[in-house]
């Protein structure tokens, strides 16, 4: 038989999913940030899923940015679970959770007698994360002075608890998070030009919810089954109606969002079928403007994309879309979508 040649976009396309089924249940950690799952399979996500694939072999620092929501940490996890570190620890801190004197005492430690507290030595988060990998989000609200010295643990590898004077190997791979524009931080003088270009050797750029909205429904699919394990029922259902509400809604929140509002729709649907009573989306929201003829071209809009997403591949694309394969075949001739599939 001839053999077809794959294109590179194929093979990393299959690189990418290959090491996706290989990531260890690391992912189900019992942190907020795990909710975001690796689920998707929209051209958008592919591409974040084919940068973090092609950087988890190396050890280069990774700048991952996005809105808030969009799940910068679970693809940090999904870099430190595909690379060789990956039985190391993970550490990450929220820079904009701590004041900037805290700040500094939890990245680099501190020794016994550093201020009035310190009654004894304390190993920061780099110490904690040797071996592996220190994730920092909301990088930007890292302080002028934390900003020089994190500088030095990039630049030579090594760094001083405070009120030390023994320098200390700092053996990690670091990958920063933010949703703020660094470009403009470095321009307003609040973050340091030298720092943003240590932090962003390979930049990674997460695409919002409303811009992969094929994942919608297995991002949904996703969180059900894990609300029902953790209540201890089966997973709800949701409504057509229900699933069309969540494909016009505009989603500020992201994915996160998208969880939370399926933990309160299970909540009080008790036990039954999810419809768009239960969902309580915001109102004002794209999802609230729809009349019928709206839905149909929602609908429309979607399938025609999970199909191309798919490339044609209609099994694939009824899984995507909680369709049955007579369900969509049906919505194809309905919405005259075999001269787009054929073009």
């Amino acid at each position: 038989m001839l053999a077809i040649a794959k294109t590179d976009h194929e093979i990393d396309d299959d690189r990418a999913q290959r090491i996706v089924a290989a990531v260890p249940r690391v992912l189900e950690h019992p942190t907020a940030a795990t909710h975001l799952r690796i689920v998707g399979e929209s051209v958008e996500w592919r591409g974040v899923l084919r940068d973090a694939t092609q950087v988890a072999a190396t050890d280069t620092t990774v700048l991952i940015t996005g809105d808030s929501g969009t799940g910068k940490e679970v693809v940090a996890r999904f870099i430190h679970a595909a690379s060789p570190r990956r039985n190391r620890p993970f550490v990450a801190l929220n820079c904009a959770a701590l004041p900037e004197q805290l700040l500094e005492s939890e990245l680099f430690g501190y020794e016994r007698g550093a201020f009035t507290s310190a009654h004894q030595a304390k190993p920061g988060q780099i110490e904690l994360a040797s071996g592996g990998v220190l994730f920092l989000d909301e990088v930007t609200e890292m302080s002028l002075s934390a900003q020089a010295k994190f500088l030095r643990v990039l630049q030579e590898r090594e760094f001083q608890r405070l009120g030390g004077t023994r320098l200390v190997k700092a053996n990690i791979r670091v990958i920063a998070a933010t949703n703020r524009d660094l470009r403009k931080a470095v321009e307003r003088g609040s973050f340091r030009e030298d720092l943003f270009y240590r932090l962003g050797v390979f930049d990674i750029q997460i695409p919002t919810l409303r811009d992969r909205a094929s994942d919608i429904v297995p991002l949904s699919d996703s969180f059900l089954q894990e609300i029902g394990r953790s209540f201890g029922r089966p997973a709800a259902e949701l409504t057509r109606e229900a699933r069309a509400a969540l494909l016009r809604y505009e989603w500020p929140g992201n994915v996160r969002e998208l969880r939370n509002v399926l933990e309160r729709a299970a909540i009080l649907c008790d036990g039954g079928p999810i419809d768009v009573s239960h969902l309580r989306l915001q109102s004002g929201a794209k999802s609230t403007r729809a009349d019928t003829t709206d839905l149909g071209v929602v609908e429309r809009t979607t399938i025609a994309k999970v199909l191309n997403d798919c490339r044609g591949n209609k099994t694939k694309a009824a899984r995507r879309l909680g369709l049955s394969r007579t369900q969509l075949h049906l919505r194809i001739r309905k919405y005259r979508l075999e001269q787009a599939m054929s073009a």
